[in-house]
Formats: structure tokens, sequence, C-alpha cells
């Protein structure tokens, strides 16, 4: 397994997020994406982990399964993990258990509240982190991995001001290694963003998130929870399609036209969001030059 900081150095990378599903239907349906959005030969593969801890079985499973089944091909595995309904010793545990698979790359995230009580830590126990940064300097202190963090370009949705939210992520990438921009639609929200890091000094790589827009309903409802700009000249288009087939090529088209300028901006990496289906963005990896490789 290759540490993402040294892939960064290498050249742009290719990465794509998968969700640990639930049931069989969806097991099998992630296995036939994986396999076929292997072919591309990523530099690495992440997996999200649910609000409250809801997937922390499945997504250390998924990463086993990756780091087994395409590890040998050269593609580097990432868990994310959430901290915000976790105390520490929860999250040790966590941690050792990624130190006993051989893990080296971690997604620090703060993670969404849970919906109920019985998700929050019990009460007398030690009080769950309250950041990500927290969680970013707790993991430094048990393990020698690459952190990586969120990044929002556009702003974070709970972000008390423009000035606290800059600050905030500025402070929180200057302790990462790398960091993972939420999706976002407009290459200047990137550009703007990086400046920004820039002038306070900050030089952490800030690989490029995407996903392509094939859904309307579900990019409207994740751009809205998100705080990012779902562009209505995109969100229109893809209204004026007639079937599932002529949105996919406007969603594939508008992602890499969007991945191609990142790319020139100087985007370390791209990191594309597959909602854990393939044919999209298998596509727009192919029209941004990772070519699948069907040998």
């Amino acid at each position: 397994m290759a540490r993402i900081t040294h892939l960064l150095d290498a050249g742009p990378t290719l990465s794509f997020e998968f969700s640990a599903p639930r049931d069989e239907a969806g097991a099998e349906r992630l296995r036939q994406t994986l396999a076929r959005l292997s072919q591309h030969r990523p530099q690495f593969m992440s997996v999200t982990y649910g609000a409250g801890g809801t997937t922390r079985g499945p997504t250390r499973d998924w990463v086993s399964a990756i780091r087994d089944e395409y590890g040998p091909l050269g593609v580097s595995e990432m868990p994310h993990l959430t901290c915000v309904a976790h105390t520490p010793d929860e999250v040790a545990q966590i941690i050792d258990e990624y130190r006993q698979d051989g893990i080296e790359n971690i997604l620090a995230l703060r993670g969404d509240q849970p919906q109920s009580n019985s998700q929050l830590p019990h009460s007398g126990r030690l009080p769950a982190f309250e950041t990500a940064a927290q969680l970013v300097q707790y993991i430094r202190k048990r393990a020698d991995w690459d952190i990586g963090v969120a990044a929002h370009p556009e702003g974070h949705p709970m972000a008390a001001s423009v000035e606290a939210d800059l600050a905030h992520q500025t402070r929180k990438l200057a302790q990462a290694d790398f960091a993972i921009t939420q999706f976002g639609y407009r290459a200047e929200y990137y550009e703007q963003f990086v400046n920004q890091l820039d002038a306070r000094g900050v030089d952490t790589p800030v690989i490029a998130g995407i996903m392509p827009p094939t859904n309307v309903a579900g990019i409207e409802r994740m751009s809205a929870l998100n705080a990012t700009e779902f562009p209505t000249e995109v969100r229109e288009r893809l209204e004026r399609a007639s079937s599932p087939a002529e949105r996919r090529e406007i969603g594939v088209e508008v992602a890499s036209r969007l991945g191609r300028e990142l790319l020139e901006l100087g985007a370390p990496g791209l990191h594309i969001y597959t909602m854990n289906f393939a044919r999209a963005a298998s596509e727009v990896a192919s029209a941004l030059g990772w070519k699948a490789d069907q040998t």
C-alpha cells in the first residue's frame, strides 16, 4: 500500500469514493462497480463511514476487500472515519484495528450529528470529539499515517461567517497531509480556495472532488445540504433530457469538462464520487485520460 502523499508526488492522481452497502443487493452492485472502476488503475479508493458509526463494521470490511483484491494491482485503500458520535476510546480502538490491517491512509472527518440520542456516547464517558482537527491531532498520537481532511471551497454549511469558515479550514488543512474537496461544479471556487490557503501559508495538497450530475433531485438535495452551487444551466439541461442515457451523457460531459479545468488549475488529483455506480464515473475517467485496462 502506498501513502497518498507519495502518490501525489508522482503526478495527478485518480481516486474513487464508495459507501458501504446495507444489503446483499447493494453489496453485489458494489463488487461489480469496484471491478469495473479498478480497470482505470486509480491510485486509491475510499470507503465512507456512516453517521454515528452506522457503517463501522462494513466500512472496515470493504476497505479490507479493496486491499486484498486490488492492492496487487497498485490500488491503495483509504477508510473514512467520523468522530462526532464517538469517544476517544472508541476512536482509539478503530485506529488500532486499522493499524492491524496495515492501513496507512485515512480521511478524518467530524461527521454529521447523530439523529438520535442512542447514537451518542453514554453518559459518564469522555465526550466525543467536536472537530475534525481534534481527530487529526488524536490520530497523530496513535498512528504514523497520511491523514486527509475534507475541504469546502464554497464554505461549510454550518459556518458562522465567511471569515470564520476560512480561518477554521485553514487551521484544519495546516494539520493535514492532504485534503479532498466536497463536490462542486465551478472550477473558480476551487481556484479561489487554494489561493486563499496559499496566501495564509498553507500548501497542503487539495484533491478536487467531482460528481457526474446525472440525477437532478439527488444533486439538488446534496448541493443544498453542502451549500454548493448547482448551476442553473446544468440543471436545465438535465431537466430537458428525454432519457436516463441522455442525462448520463450530459453529466459525464459536465464532469469531464470540470475535471480538465481543475487539472489545468493545478489540482494534484481528482476524486470521483461514484454513489456506488460505475458507468458515469468510468466514462469521466476515460475522458480525462485514465483509460480502462481491459487486460
